[in-house]
């Protein structure tokens, strides 16, 4: 192919380059999976009655590859027929021949790992009965070994522990099994519930949209309290949502097992009634002198009929130019601080609601780490137990970059990147690969920006998995 001379050079190009590849970031991830044990413990979660003769892609190389691509920016399965070629790929799946010149089948000769076909049998297993689909799935084991790998992450001798919990609309677009209709996002869609603690994803759980948005969190924390308890023996665990989880059932559960909370609460005509006189106080400072006005104010309150009790509501009575903004939260945390606290004005009224409570905007960000860099919203099966186990997959993906960040990047300058950072910045860089009989050569592109940084990744992860010569 000729393209346009350079002064008096000929450009020319073909593909005759060799074994290359776009991913090399891909030994990265390969290591932390290794290091942590991610894609072998999910395979444990799965039941293979494939004949073993035949099998030449175990249950471990199979979710390798589909984790890693995930993370790499592949979240369709007809990518894989693509990338089924990449002798990088098949590497960070654990392929011992990453050429494929010793598949079975002479047609599948340099074709390393699965294709769209295989995977997709993996993941549809539990809703078809054919000859074709051998391998099921344990959803209840894969669920908690999400938990028990997400929860290994917290700091073991943590003080506090915030639980952030939402609810997200995740729309389908065909018919698939469970869609219906949400008024609120004004299509068809599921409601997955998320928990989240700092960084770390905890709980996925896909739900239809026509439960209300706290349906089974009682039931999530049930399961979430022991596996964090056992971790961190002395935290004081808080959880904390939006008005969507201000239901009695929760409340009166976290008081039950000595948890805090703090709830976005509705406004009705009761509490505008106790937050009038901050509302004065506050349309009074913004006629003598504009802008935009806060004031706050706390009362006992409790509803006619739902509540078991009275509890405390933080009010914030905010006007500004556009009118007033009354706004309420429900807690159980003392406005005092906590016996032996250094700073016990950190849960009064102010406090509580401009530090703690609008604190849980970061755990907006890490969901949409996971629709937007990661595709955990692409619920593109009928059935709803494999869309389900892609969101599970997304969060396996999730986790396997965020401890990369955590473990490996500190003091860089993605220390604090998204997923989709990570991903351009560091795992996309070209790489040639040289197979012989007694090493795998990758060659990394030269001209790569973050040399260092990836250097310095590779030998902290290198610390966490020692190297086998």
């Amino acid at each position: 192919m000729l393209f346009e001379k350079l002064d008096s050079r000929r450009v020319e190009a073909d593909f005759s380059g060799g074994y290359l590849s776009s991913d090399g970031g891909v030994l990265l991830l390969r290591q932390i999976d290794l290091g942590l044990g991610i894609s072998r413990a999910l395979a444990r979660c799965f039941h293979d009655h494939r004949a073993p003769f035949w099998v030449e892609h175990s249950l471990e190389e199979l979710l390798s590859q589909r984790l890693q691509a995930l993370a790499l920016g592949y979240e369709d399965l007809n990518d894989h027929d693509r990338l089924r070629v990449d002798p990088l790929l098949a590497v960070g799946a654990g392929k011992t021949d990453p050429l494929g010149l010793d598949r079975l089948d002479p047609s599948q000769h340099g074709k390393p790992l699965a294709g769209s076909s295989t995977l997709n049998r993996l993941e549809l297993g539990n809703e078809k009965n054919t000859r074709c689909h051998k391998i099921q799935h344990d959803p209840a084991l894969i669920e908690r070994t999400l938990l028990e790998m997400a929860v290994r992450c917290l700091p073991k001798h943590a003080e506090e522990i915030v639980l952030d919990l939402d609810a997200m609309g995740h729309l389908v677009h065909g018919l698939q099994e469970g869609r219906h209709f949400s008024n609120y996002y004004g299509d068809y869609c599921y409601l997955p519930l998320y928990v989240v603690c700092g960084e770390v994803v905890l709980w996925s759980q896909l739900r239809t949209s026509d439960k209300d948005g706290a349906d089974g969190v009682v039931a999530a924390l049930e399961k979430l309290l022991p596996a964090i308890r056992k971790r961190c023996k002395k935290a004081r665990l808080i959880v904390r949502g939006d008005s969507g989880f201000c239901r009695e059932e929760i409340m009166a559960w976290c008081e039950d097992h000595q948890i805090y909370y703090g709830l976005g609460l509705g406004k009705n005509s009761r509490l505008l009634e106790g937050c009038e006189p901050a509302l004065v106080r506050a349309r009074t400072t913004h006629c003598l002198c504009g802008g935009n006005v806060r004031c706050f104010s706390e009362f006992e309150y409790q509803t006619l009929e739902s509540w078991s009790r009275a509890r405390r509501v933080v009010a914030k009575a905010e006007v500004s130019s556009a009118g007033d903004n009354p706004r309420f939260i429900v807690t159980n945390l003392p406005a005092g601080g906590f016996k032996g606290q250094q700073d016990r004005e950190r849960f009064a009224a102010q406090r509580l609601y401009e530090e703690f409570y609008c604190g849980r905007g970061e755990m907006e960000n890490i969901l949409k780490q996971q629709t937007l860099d990661l595709q955990a919203d692409r619920h593109s099966t009928h059935y709803l137990g494999s869309n389900q186990l892609r969101l599970w997959l997304a969060t396996f993906a999730y986790l396997l970059v965020e401890r990369l960040r955590a473990l490996s990047l500190q003091g860089t300058e993605l220390a604090r990147a998204t997923v989709g950072t990570i991903r351009q910045r560091l795992f996309k860089v070209a790489a040639a690969v040289r197979v012989s009989v007694r090493r795998v050569s990758v060659q990394l592109s030269s001209s790569f920006v973050l040399q260092e940084v990836f250097r310095k990744c590779q030998r902290r992860l290198q610390a966490l998995r020692p190297m086998q010569t």
